[in-house]
């Protein structure tokens, strides 16, 4: 399993970050890499989407974690010719109050798991590429809503075992 996460302060309340992230039609306007995405059935818990990616390739995702307005998460499975059962990523995104200073700590969480261990050793070679494109996602939550988000809180990277729990 391959983890990658980072998480920003927003100054928007959490209702108002949860009505951006937790819409399929919105994913393109704050989430790096998405061209297009759609409900394809459903609402919260199982709904299915269908995700397009930047690079041409689609991807039918399922919610699998959902609780409103907190956090929200779907899993992609690789399709097609030569898809892998096992290979999937999921992508969550939990968001908590801050009591501080106001507004929302946002975190954005890809777990990945390859299908075989040449793809998991390519993957890692990507995790660089994977945190940069969460961070432009925390910066681009700002123009999707009254959401303004402030640098990067903390941030981390892990690839763990299966073994590995956050």
């Amino acid at each position: 399993m391959i983890l990658v996460e980072r998480s920003a302060h927003v100054t928007a309340p959490v209702e108002a970050v949860w009505e951006v992230v937790q819409r399929a039609e919105q994913l393109p306007a704050w989430l790096a890499g998405v061209r297009a995405a759609e409900v394809l059935s459903g609402e919260g818990f199982g709904r299915r989407q269908l995700v397009q990616a930047g690079r041409g390739s689609a991807h039918e995702a399922e919610v699998i974690a959902y609780q409103e307005p907190t956090l929200i998460g779907w899993r992609e499975r690789a399709r097609g010719a030569g898809a892998r059962a096992e290979a999937r990523t999921e992508i969550y995104v939990q968001l908590t109050a801050d009591e501080e200073e106001g507004g929302t700590i946002v975190r954005l969480i890809v777990v990945r798991w390859p299908a075989g261990p040449v793809k998991g050793a390519l993957l890692r070679l990507g995790l660089r590429r994977v945190g940069a494109d969460l961070e432009e996602s925390l910066a681009s939550a700002r123009s999707a809503s009254p959401v303004r988000a402030s640098p990067p809180a903390r941030s981390s990277i892990a690839a763990c075992q299966d073994s590995c729990g956050w």
